[in-house]
């Protein structure tokens, strides 16, 4: 049902601008999956949560002129939509280190450098996408999966924005086509070529079956206390033997249970060094990472996102940003203990 707005002034014949509280009726329920629509196209939260922002400013000042040929959420998209293209137009793709290079098999391999000129793919909170709404949508969940965000990097800007507008929201090619100002013949070459592209790329983990949520509970306990304890023994029981593991900014990855563990018990698990926080991004089971720094203080390090197939985890994918933490809805720091109210909003106990 389309919803058009007062279109002239109690006191002159000009147009009137939308009240607040009009306008957030209209627009607020989308603000969601408009976030995670962004977050697919620019593979960034952060940039998507800015440009979800400049879509609202836009819509607003625009609202007085929108004339209900469409429905809101249809004219919300094509707003977020064009935006997130411009941004774009200056703006490189995001990779992630399995998307630069081949891994390494061997844990004693030297470790590259800290890639920070990279702007990298960053993870997305269930929670401010709507992925943990058990009421929304299946595409809504498993469009943002992570190897479907790293995948989409692939394609061009546009070839993007037509195959999530197509295939994950189901838009029809008739709108898809208005919303990029383009025909639908055009739409449908892009949707091909996008298609094509991805199929190259390789089956996703995604494809496969996750463990059932008793199963699911007992490996993330299971691998939060091997962390913590420092016990690489303990890890070996819950990583596949062709676990995955890389670690945004660092380009240096690893492929194998015996180089993935060799490589934390080498490098990273020491005892009382980390505290993990349960949480969920990207439709899947993550953990935000506390590095201990002195006196009983635990700092933000990073969040880890794990992919889960069967009973075993398949793929730890460790973005060591700080900053990504808060987005969470999690404490910059924690004290000796985790305490319930550390846990956040958006980060269910184990």
């Amino acid at each position: 049902m389309s919803h058009r707005p007062a279109r002239t002034s109690p006191h002159r014949g000009e147009a009137a601008m939308p009240s607040d509280a009009e306008f957030a009726t209209l627009t607020e329920p989308f603000r969601p999956e408009l976030l995670a629509h962004c977050y697919r196209i620019l593979g960034s939260i952060h940039d998507a949560e800015d440009l979800v922002q400049e879509t609202y400013l836009r819509a607003w000042r625009a609202f007085d002129r929108f004339e209900g040929r469409s429905s809101v959420r249809r004219w919300l998209y094509k707003i977020a939509t064009m935006a997130c293209l411009t941004a774009l137009g200056t703006r490189s793709r995001r990779p992630l280190p399995s998307g630069l290079g081949a891994p390494s098999g061997d844990h004693r391999v030297a470790m590259a450098p800290r890639e920070t000129s990279v702007a990298w793919l960053q993870p997305a909170p269930d929670a401010l996408v709507g992925a943990d709404d058990p009421a929304a949508v299946v595409a809504r969940r498993t469009g943002v999966r992570l190897a479907f965000i790293a995948a989409l990097q692939l394609l061009s800007a546009r070839q993007r924005a037509v195959l999530t507008l197509r295939d994950v929201l189901a838009f029809r090619t008739a709108e898809v086509a208005e919303m990029l100002d383009t025909t639908t013949a055009a739409v449908d070459s892009a949707l091909r070529r996008a298609r094509a592209r991805l199929a190259e790329a390789g089956p996703a983990w995604d494809d496969l079956a996750e463990p059932d949520e008793q199963t699911r509970r007992t490996l993330l306990d299971g691998y939060v206390d091997a962390f913590t304890r420092a016990d690489p023994d303990a890890l070996v029981q819950l990583l596949r033997a062709d676990v995955e593991m890389e670690m945004p900014p660092t380009p240096t990855w690893f492929t194998g249970r015996r180089a993935v563990v060799g490589f934390l018990a080498a490098r990273v698990l020491h005892r009382d060094r980390w505290r993990l926080v349960p949480t969920r991004a990207n439709g899947q089971p993550a953990l935000a990472a506390y590095q201990h720094a002195g006196e009983g203080r635990y700092e933000a390090y990073g969040v880890q996102v794990l992919t889960l197939i069967g009973p075993r985890i398949a793929r730890i994918t460790a973005f060591n940003d700080p900053s990504l933490v808060p987005t969470f809805g999690l404490a910059p720091a924690l004290g000796r203990s985790i305490r319930a109210g550390d846990l956040g909003p958006g980060s269910p106990a184990l």
